[in-house]
């Protein structure tokens, strides 16, 4: 629902100090002081006052200038009813003023009034004030008629524009605030993405080593339990302590993916087919850059894909496929099956999901299922 603009009052951003350069703030501590002066400066120099009257005078003009300060606080906090009865003073003042022979101070002050009513008060409500004030310096100003409506028709654009202009700095304070929460939500996105990422790093280095570990450690301890002989509980010890070597190089690399420091991918594949028996790796297509976040991506859905080949399909040939199209990068990695290796039962379940969930974060998809007596699982990331 749109606010009147009759009975919207200026922002608060607007009404207040906040987004004024310098210069200007200099500027309107500059004015207000000489208005000040002047108004003193009338109320000691009247010869038909004596002491006495100049001092109340002076008292008159204290008190307009703290009921003024008292108008801009109301104004700022949007109280109308406060806000329009220190206007009433301010005009008592000013008609007080020139009822004792103080002419100079009431204009100024009905001047005053009539501006800073069209700045700061809801329009409805500064148009009658602001006429008030003008008409009461029209009446009383000894200017020709034509210079009193020029000085009239000045004083109300001037404070009309000021009102603009306040609007103004206040929106422009009101859109960077904005900008800056926008900010702040991006980059706390922006953290919550990179933890995440992070978190499905460890997940894919400890997920492949320290699962294996542990079944090929427990099978070493019932080994030892049972009285088995030196050789096969050796034979346990030495491939958990490859387990450890492999994660231990796993975890080299998920750091340097981090770092952003990545062999290339073709090297990677080729190195890790080297380490399964029986897998072949074929490149086809136009050979694209990949993004740090893609390319690690495909790399650890190729770890988990050959990782599970050797826990549920031992000794199967296993073809690596990796294939540039104009718009993505397919990866394909198909076994012919094979018996359940010893590790067939560790880890938690969760390598299919993780891999899907690093597809999709990309904007890609995994397929992954039963072909013939195999199983095939293909990665689609958008180049």
């Amino acid at each position: 629902m749109t606010e009147n603009a009759w009975t919207r009052w200026p922002s608060r951003e607007a009404l207040g100090p906040i987004g004024l350069s310098r210069p200007r703030r200099l500027l309107a501590w500059t004015v207000r002081l000489l208005v000040l002066s002047m108004l003193l400066w009338a109320a000691f120099s009247q010869r038909h006052v004596g002491p006495w009257g100049a001092l109340t005078a002076a008292a008159g003009v204290a008190l307009a200038a703290l009921v003024s300060w008292a108008f801009f606080r109301t104004t700022y906090e949007h109280r109308l009813v406060p806000s329009l009865a220190l206007m009433g003073v301010l005009l008592g003042i000013a008609a007080t003023a020139e009822a004792t022979g103080f002419n100079g101070p009431a204009l100024v002050i009905w001047c005053g009034c009539g501006v800073s009513a069209l700045e700061r008060l809801p329009l409805g409500t500064a148009v009658p004030v602001a006429t008030a004030a003008l008409a009461s310096y029209s009446a009383f100003t000894d200017d020709a008629w034509l210079t009193t409506a020029a000085t009239v028709a000045g004083l109300a654009l001037a404070g009309y524009v000021l009102r603009l202009d306040a609007e103004a700095r206040g929106n422009a304070q009101r859109l960077l605030a904005q900008e800056r929460a926008a900010r702040e939500a991006e980059a706390e996105s922006a953290a919550l993405a990179e933890r995440a990422r992070i978190a499905r790093e460890i997940h894919d280095v400890l997920a492949h080593s320290l699962s294996a570990q542990l079944v090929h450690l427990e099978a070493a301890r019932l080994l030892i339990e049972n009285g088995a002989n030196r050789e096969r509980i050796l034979e346990r010890v030495v491939a958990a302590r490859g387990m450890a070597r492999d994660g231990l190089a796993e975890t080299r690399q998920a750091l340097s993916a981090l770092r952003g420091e990545l062999t290339p991918l073709e090297d990677f594949l080729t190195e890790l087919a080297r380490t399964a028996d029986g897998a072949e790796v074929t490149v086809t297509g136009e050979r694209r850059p990949l993004s740090a976040e893609a390319s690690q991506a495909v790399r650890r859905v190729a770890q988990e894909a050959l990782t599970n080949v050797r826990k549920h399909a031992h000794g199967a040939r296993v073809d690596v496929r990796l294939d540039y199209s104009e718009h993505e990068v397919t990866l394909n990695v198909r076994d012919s099956g094979g018996r359940p290796g010893e590790l067939g039962g560790s880890g938690g379940g969760y390598g299919l999901l993780g891999m899907r969930e690093r597809a999709e974060l990309l904007g890609g998809s995994l397929d992954a299922g039963p072909v013939g007596e195999g199983f095939v699982v293909t990665l689609k990331v958008p180049v």
